[in-house]
């Protein structure tokens, strides 16, 4: 049960702000956490073998076909490292762009968790649509993340 009984135009309005909101705090808070903490390959980063080096989400999400549709955040936020496409390719830029694509992928697994907070003023049927809206927002990108990552891992054998 809501904390509040608000008319559903009020509902919408909060909620799409609270989302706006949840992003770029969390987008402009991690892009503020030093690179040598992305820089272990922890579990929640590690590629698993069912994974298959990034074959896996290819051949079950069709990953190629859209990755490249998903904006970019570091150009919504204007700060970050660009990943939709790689521009150097020493293997220095390589190894950034793995630690980059952890970064971005801590993000969105974060991203995901403020959803239980709508449960305070929605009711129960809005508050089950805003984990749907978070799992549709971020499991895409955390997917296209770890398929480029493990691809990039395997050609730097990380």
């Amino acid at each position: 049960m809501p904390i509040v009984e608000l008319p559903l135009l009020w509902l919408l309005v909060i909620n799409i702000l609270a989302w706006a909101f949840i992003h770029i705090i969390l987008s402009l808070w991690t892009v503020t956490i030093p690179i040598e903490k992305f820089m272990k390959n922890n579990d929640l980063y590690k590629i698993q073998n069912w994974e298959r080096s990034g074959a896996f989400w290819d051949r079950y999400f069709h990953v190629k076909r859209w990755k490249d549709r998903i904006p970019d955040g570091t150009k919504i936020i204007g700060q970050g490292f660009e990943k939709s496409a790689i521009i150097g390719k020493s293997k220095n830029h390589l190894r950034l762009y793995v630690y980059e694509s952890r970064r971005a992928e801590f993000n969105h697994w974060l991203s995901m968790l403020p959803a239980l907070l709508f449960f305070l003023w929605n009711p129960f049927w809005a508050g089950m649509l805003m984990i749907v809206y978070a799992l549709v927002f971020n499991l895409p990108i955390i997917i296209v993340q770890r398929f480029n990552r493990a691809r990039l891992e395997k050609v730097l054998k990380l």
